[in-house]
């Protein structure tokens, strides 16, 4: 039986919510599944992940394959990256203290520089926010000044014109 880490679609119609399960390759994407590893949700920003490191382990030890996207969400949350570092315990390259240290000080990194993004995301967005603010405040001024200047215009060219008829009536004279 062929076993696949896949997401199962919730939600309504255009706004997914997704659950990471394990399911037999031959069952429907909604329908019957093994076991629930966790949800994923598209629509916050960033997206928000939850996932069970150890069940998702265990599965990829067992040979469950990943479709894409779980493979991306599993590298994402360092499952892939601590299956690797396992791999080299078993043939012997390092300790598993050693392994489980690498993984925490990668975990720290990973969350610091999410934690980053995340800030930066938040500061764009309020900073994006503000200049919509301005230009409706310019659309406003800018509406009228235009049309102070097409009175301005208009003085002037009332103006011309006038001085315009006095030179022809004065040189008929």
């Amino acid at each position: 039986m062929a076993v696949k880490m896949r997401l199962q679609r919730h939600g309504s119609k255009k706004r997914p919510f997704y659950f990471i399960v394990v399911a037999d390759a031959r069952s429907p994407r909604d329908g019957k599944f093994i076991q629930k590893l966790g949800s994923y949700n598209p629509l916050t920003v960033p997206a928000s992940i939850q996932i069970d490191r150890q069940k998702a382990l265990e599965w990829l030890h067992k040979g469950a394959q990943p479709t894409d996207t779980v493979r991306r969400i599993l590298s994402f949350k360092g499952v892939l990256y601590l299956k690797h570092l396992l791999r080299g315990v078993t043939l012997g390259l390092f300790d598993e203290a050693t392994a489980m240290e690498k993984f925490t000080k990668w975990s720290t990194e990973h969350d610091s520089e999410f934690a980053k993004r995340q800030e930066s995301h938040k500061k764009s967005r309020t900073t994006s926010r503000q200049p919509i603010a301005r230009r409706a405040d310019r659309g406003s001024s800018s509406s009228r000044s235009a049309g102070s200047s097409t009175e301005s215009a208009s003085k002037a060219s009332q103006s011309a014109n006038e001085n315009a008829t006095a030179e022809k009536s004065g040189s008929s004279e």
